[in-house]
């Protein structure tokens, strides 16, 4: 189940491998995940020594926490096999590649991020994919409207 997806990164990236990752989570962050209260829009992951770090990702404040409540905005450990993470470290290191956070989800009880090693799309290559976009909905449009004269 979703908690939130980053519609925008499938818009501006084009997405080469997905990768999944736990995230090191505060108590008060799990509870407003659990009411699904998360964003991805500004989001990105950055490698830093070693470890990977979502940044800027929004988790609003546990409404019913107490002093002891969570920064919204700060920077989260992902949690990735080492073989994993020297993977992905090889693919960004390559000329315009960079880690794009996809969606936040539950697995069994516990919160993934998914995350891929992506390619910034050129404006022409966003105007192709949303003319494609717009021909598929023609398409499944005018099939259906074919069906119902039967």
């Amino acid at each position: 189940m979703a908690i939130a997806n980053n519609k925008k990164a499938y818009f501006d990236y084009e997405i080469l491998e997905e990768f999944e990752a736990g995230i090191a989570l505060l108590g008060t962050e799990v509870k407003s995940m659990r009411e699904g209260r998360a964003s991805l829009k500004e989001a990105h992951v950055k490698i830093i020594g070693g470890e990977a770090f979502l940044i800027n990702a929004n988790i609003p404040q546990y409404e019913f926490g107490n002093i002891n409540n969570h920064e919204p905005t700060r920077s989260r450990k992902l949690l990735l096999k080492r073989r994993e993470l020297a993977r992905i470290a090889a693919r960004t290191a390559e000329d315009g590649l960079t880690i794009v956070p996809l969606r936040f989800y539950f697995k069994k009880r516990n919160i993934k991020l998914a995350i891929a090693v992506a390619r910034g799309k050129k404006l022409y290559d966003k105007r192709h994919a949303l003319r494609d976009k717009d021909m598929q909905r023609e398409a499944e449009r005018s099939f259906r409207g074919s069906k119902k004269l039967f």
